[in-house]
């Protein structure tokens, strides 16, 4: 078959097939009795197979390469190849989430797209001193913006002024956070809802409700004590069991003794709590005995009383001592 003709029914130039030809990677193998140069059925395989390695991304070096080369891998290419694509994708989302946010700041004018470009470089630069002084400048910085960036914030100390500049801004940027607070990534939560707990709203709310839910712990617990320090008795269950499993257990205890101003939530805590008790664990019981300390003393009194009789000599004295302080 002539160059034409390959041409026209593989959809490769003659240009292109020339092109090959010269560099050693498709040369036809037969002549015609006129002399022309004519491409045999293995050429034409051959020119469909340098097409395909060209669709994977691979330059005609790499493509002679792989077909020249007998110690060559095809597994050691793959996984290059996969490589340099998420190396582009990443580059493409990059600029892509810098045009959004370019464009859901709604910029009025060049100035205004280069004063967000300019704090986009701050808030991404490699320097966390940069997007610490970023985030901490006189210039209102978009809540979209700050969200973002709380979300990829891996220093505390930048982490800590994003929170700050974000509940500053108000609650614009609740959505973006609520949207980080269903990630795959645990970390993207756990920032997410660290940041969201100091934001005001019922946004806001909403969010830390949700994540009642979540699988880890340390989410659960960060939410809890969000909510419950906002007087939402919903968070009662996860911080009861944050006391017994001793997750940041003061801290819960003081929570659910706020909580338990209001009469109808004191007395599903101390159910709960009375429940706990009786469950066995000792660690557990210990910690649940100190809580009580937090919740109202006409409630308290009964249950320290009963439990400085019990049978582990380590929560009776610390019972009795309790009660004794209370009364």
């Amino acid at each position: 078959m002539l160059i034409g003709e390959v041409a026209r029914r593989s959809g490769v130039s003659s240009r292109m097939l020339r092109h090959y030809d010269s560099l050693g990677l498709v040369r036809p193998t037969g002549r015609t009795f006129g002399g022309y140069r004519e491409y045999s059925d293995e050429d034409i395989r051959r020119i469909f197979h340098v097409e395909s390695l060209r669709s994977l991304g691979l330059s005609l070096r790499e493509i002679g390469r792989a077909l020249e080369d007998p110690a060559f891998e095809p597994s050691d290419l793959v996984r290059d190849l996969i490589r340099r694509t998420e190396e582009r994708l990443n580059r493409e989302q990059e600029l892509l989430d810098r045009l959004r946010a370019v464009d859901g700041s709604a910029p009025t004018g060049w100035e205004g797209v280069l004063r967000i470009v300019e704090l986009l470089h701050g808030l991404n630069s490699p320097h966390a001193a940069r997007r610490q002084q970023t985030a901490l400048a006189p210039a209102e910085v978009p809540a979209e913006l700050l969200a973002g960036a709380v979300l990829s914030e891996a220093d505390p100390n930048v982490a800590g002024a994003l929170r700050w500049a974000l509940a500053r801004a108000g609650g614009d940027g609740v959505a973006s956070l609520a949207s980080g607070a269903r990630s795959a990534d645990v970390d993207v939560r756990r920032r997410a809802i660290l940041a969201i707990a100091g934001m005001p709203g019922d946004e806001a709310t909403a969010a830390l409700a949700e994540a009642l839910g979540d699988r880890d712990r340390a989410v659960r617990a960060r939410a809890a004590l969000a909510l419950g320090s906002r007087g939402e008795s919903a968070a009662v269950p996860e911080l009861v069991r944050m006391v017994v499993e001793g997750t940041s257990d003061v801290e819960a205890a003081e929570v659910l003794g706020t909580l338990a101003r209001d009469d109808d939530v004191a007395d599903r805590i101390m159910s709960a709590f009375t429940g706990e008790l009786a469950a066995g664990d000792p660690a557990a019981r210990i910690r649940l005995t100190q809580a009580l300390v937090e919740m109202p003393p006409a409630l308290a009194l009964d249950v320290l009383r009963d439990l400085a009789e019990d049978d582990d000599h380590t929560v009776a004295l610390l019972a009795s001592a309790l009660a004794g302080a209370l009364g």
